[in-house]
């Protein structure tokens, strides 16, 4: 199977890194946690960015989505104009990166579960959510990297697609740093089946781009391949796109299978759609036939190991296909 390039990720620096939470504590993520050794990691913390102590009273979001204020009710200060430069000037630097895992609902880094309060003062919050400033704009200005909050992690199928993403688009990365069309060619012939997994309208397309290059930069051939990249992995794949996939892999063996194997493979499939097994399962079968047949087509498909193997264990738990 193909090594995996490191990503690149923006992380809140108090999941894993410092205690630097409003109350002086740090998040405990194992995902981050394992990430570490797969992954290069920049840590931010926009609230001591903008020069906030730690500990510190507590912030929060008033208003409304259209029109946000992030203020400190303990002070009566308004640090809205202080978080949006700090954002602003911190996104622009970054450079080259592939995603970001932000803390979970708070009211700088949150990702769509932000608590926003009405008006200032002991008041309930609305019914209503949004992202907070920090992590509103970081979606905003990467729209198309992989972007999660650690809370939201804990689901099976929301933390399979980010890693997913996460691990492709490191790889497409140095397509793009490369700007040459041999580069841009492996990687499509080296993620077909995923993107069979993920969008097979989609995959049809990017085919084109890649056969029909009619003379063009690489530079815009990759930034066309780039663009319908990102509307491929918009969403997670659904469990029949799955097993699309995974039955066509199997009519690579077909001639070398028994029937004794054929039925296992068949049956398991199954409870997988039933949600019985994990779709790891099923792929651990079909690799293992990688190896003893020396299939040398999927033996390069990205499908069979999108993320290091190290982190299936804690992404596996067969929970949560129903997950936004």
């Amino acid at each position: 199977m193909t090594a995996h390039e490191r990503p690149r990720v923006i992380v809140s620096r108090c999941i894993e890194f410092d205690r630097c939470r409003w109350n002086g504590l740090m998040i405990t993520s194992e995902i981050v946690k394992k990430l570490k050794e797969f992954v290069d990691f920049e840590t931010v913390c926009p609230e001591v960015g903008i020069g906030l102590g730690v500990p510190r009273k507590p912030i929060r979001l008033v208003g409304s989505e259209k029109k946000l204020r992030l203020v400190q009710p303990d002070t009566g200060k308004d640090l809205t104009a202080d978080m949006t430069r700090f954002s602003s000037v911190f996104l622009e630097a970054v450079g080259a990166i592939d995603g970001f895992i932000l803390k979970d609902r708070s009211p700088t880094c949150g990702n769509k579960d932000v608590k926003i309060y009405p008006k200032e003062g002991k008041v309930a919050p609305v019914t209503t959510k949004g992202s907070g400033i920090f992590g509103g704009k970081a979606a905003e200005t990467f729209p198309r990297l992989a972007i999660e909050t650690e809370g939201r992690l804990n689901n099976f199928r929301i933390r399979e697609h980010f890693l997913t993403k996460l691990f492709l688009l490191a790889r497409f990365r140095t397509v793009k740093e490369s700007d040459e069309m041999g580069g841009l060619v492996a990687f499509h012939t080296e993620n077909k089946l995923l993107l069979m997994a993920y969008n097979q309208a989609v995959l049809r397309e990017l085919g084109r781009i890649v056969a029909n290059p009619e003379h063009r930069e690489p530079s815009k051939i990759i930034g066309d391949y780039e663009t319908l990249l990102a509307r491929a992995f918009a969403r997670a794949s659904r469990h029949t796109s799955n097993i699309n996939v995974l039955m066509h892999a199997l009519g690579y063996f077909k001639e070398g299978l028994n029937t004794g194997e054929k039925s296992f493979f068949l049956d398991t499939l199954e409870r997988y759609r039933d949600s019985k097994v994990p779709l790891s399962v099923c792929i651990e079968i079909i690799r293992s036939w990688v190896v003893r047949f020396q299939e040398p087509y999927l033996s390069r498909q990205t499908y069979f190991s999108p993320y290091p193997e190290a982190l299936v264990a804690i992404t596996d738990s067969g929970k949560g296909r129903d997950a936004p």
